[in-house]
C-alpha cells in the first residue's frame, strides 16, 4: 500500500518535471551587445565653422533637438527612431538577434583642438521598447520590456560625413 501511494506521487511528478525541463530547454537567454566608447572626429575647419556646418545638417535632416548651447559647443537631441540592425545593436535571445526599433539620443561635443582643428565628439544612448526575434521562436516585433542597444557606428559616420560635405571643399 505504501508501495502505491510512493508510485502514484512518483507518476504525477514526472509530468510537472517533463514539463519544467521542456521549458527551461526553450528559454532563450538574452545576450546584450557590448557597448562602444564615444564616437570622435577631428575636422581641418575652425570651430565656429563646423558647428554652422552641423547646424545646417540638423535642420536639413531635421533632426528634434532637446538642447543647443554653442558657448559650450554642446547639442543634445530627442529620441529619433532608428532601425536595429542597421545603426542598433540590441543583443540576442539565444542564437536569434534583436529586431526590429531603437529610439536613439545624442549629445554631441564641439571643441576646437586649435584655430583651425576642431574636434567633434558623439555619445549615443540607444534603448529599444518595441522588438521581437526570429518568429521560429514566437518573437514577434511588439511592444516589451526595454531593452540597452549600443550603436553600430553607422550613423556616427554617415552624420560625420554630411558635416565633412557641408563644410564643402
Amino acid at each position: 500500500m505504501g508501495l502505491t501511494i510512493t508510485r502514484g506521487r512518483l507518476t504525477r511528478g514526472v509530468p510537472v518535471l517533463g514539463l519544467f525541463l521542456l521549458l527551461a530547454a526553450c528559454a532563450h537567454p538574452y545576450v546584450s551587445p557590448i557597448l562602444p566608447g564615444p564616437y570622435r572626429d577631428t575636422f581641418d575647419a575652425p570651430t565656429n565653422t563646423v558647428w554652422q556646418a552641423m547646424i545646417r545638417v540638423f535642420a536639413r535632416e531635421n533632426f528634434p533637438l532637446k538642447a543647443i548651447a554653442r558657448d559650450s559647443g554642446v547639442l543634445a537631441s530627442d529620441d529619433l527612431p532608428k532601425t536595429i540592425g542597421l545603426y542598433a545593436d540590441c543583443g540576442s535571445f539565444g542564437g536569434s538577434r534583436v529586431e526590429g526599433q531603437a529610439l536613439v539620443n545624442f549629445t554631441i561635443f564641439v571643441q576646437a583642438v586649435d584655430s583651425s582643428h576642431t574636434q567633434v565628439q558623439i555619445n549615443t544612448k540607444m534603448r529599444t521598447e518595441l522588438y521581437g526575434w526570429s518568429a521560429v521562436f514566437g518573437g514577434g516585433v511588439k511592444p516589451r520590456t526595454p531593452l540597452r542597444c549600443s550603436t553600430t557606428g553607422r550613423w556616427e559616420a554617415n552624420l560625420m560625413d554630411a558635416i565633412r560635405a557641408a563644410l564643402g571643399p
